[in-house]
């Protein structure tokens, strides 16, 4: 069993490392050499490529590629150098958080040269080498045939916390709502937190609730076991800047609902609060502060100055 992975990041290199435990052979590359020299000293089972020219030399054909890179420019440019070295037969893997319809047209322009493509989506985050990763795939019956030895190995179990979504581009569809059910389940816990930390006058101890929570409660979840982790060690957070980034998904899931006519207010307004994080609510709630002013005669509250 051997497969090529491109991309050593936080969830590249623990896979690597979960597939080379697993028993498969494992040539790897990534862009700052050092850490692939690292993760072949460290695994016996994975072989450090200076290039992606070498990685796919190493590799006996048919050959399965897999990419972990950051979707865009990164796993653009990997893909247009592998399309000169591959040849008919061969399996390419896309990883990353990509768009699935950018993940159709990759399909769509690898198949001419004879290449499958399969793109999958990957769940599980530091947590995967020890846990096992959340993989939802889409492509051909033959090309998911060739990659589910390798998916066993990754995912929790050989027969569970895995699937075969779809044609091309369902994986990463998946994923997307997947990452946007993500956003709505984490603003609600956050809300429900902040409104029990309000209550001062009842002192309440949210690390014990978010512990009794886990135990029976139709609340429970990953999510919550993490916040329970955090919150015993700290329930006031003062040091931590209240600016929540989005990874892209979620924007993509709010625009495939707007596309469909599907409402999804919980997911939409999740994603909402989080460009708020970011600042980009501040002009217009300064907006709102001058028209209050403006019709009422309400006082303004204005920030400091040199």
């Amino acid at each position: 069993m051997q497969i090529g992975l491109l991309g050593l990041g936080r969830m590249g290199g623990n896979m690597a490392r979960r597939l080379s435990r697993g028993g498969a052979n494992v040539a790897v590359w990534n862009r700052n050499t050092v850490v692939s020299e690292q993760l072949a000293q460290e695994e016996q089972h994975i072989q450090a490529c200076a290039t992606v020219e070498a990685l796919v030399a190493e590799l006996p054909a048919p050959r399965i590629v897999w990419l972990m890179l950051p979707a865009g420019a990164a796993t653009e440019s990997v893909l247009q150098t592998l399309r000169g070295l591959l040849s008919p037969g061969d399996l390419v893997v896309d990883g990353a958080n990509a768009y699935y319809k950018e993940s159709q047209r990759h399909a769509a322009e690898l198949e001419p040269l004879g290449f499958s493509f399969m793109d999958a989506g990957v769940s599980g985050g530091v947590w995967g080498l020890a846990n096992g990763y959340a993989l939802m795939l889409g492509g051909s019956d033959a090309a998911m045939s060739r990659l589910a030895p390798f998916v066993r190995i990754l995912a929790p179990a050989p027969d569970a916390g895995w699937l075969h979504c779809g044609p091309v581009g369902s994986g990463h569809f998946v994923k997307m709502v997947h990452n946007g059910i993500e956003y709505g389940m984490m603003q609600s816990l956050a809300e429900g937190m902040a409104l029990m930390k309000a209550k001062e006058d009842f002192a309440l101890d949210l690390a014990g609730i978010a512990e009794m929570w886990r135990h029976g409660s139709v609340v429970r979840s990953w999510i919550l076991d993490l916040t329970t982790d955090f919150l015993r060690q700290n329930q006031k957070l003062d040091s931590i800047d209240p600016f929540v980034a989005d990874s892209g998904e979620g924007r993509w899931t709010v625009l495939e609902s707007v596309e469909q006519g599907v409402p999804t207010p919980v997911m939409s307004l999740s994603l909402m609060m989080r460009f708020t994080s970011q600042g980009r609510n501040d002009y217009t709630n300064k907006l709102l502060a001058m028209m209050r002013k403006g019709f009422g005669g309400h006082g303004v509250k204005e920030s400091g100055h040199d």
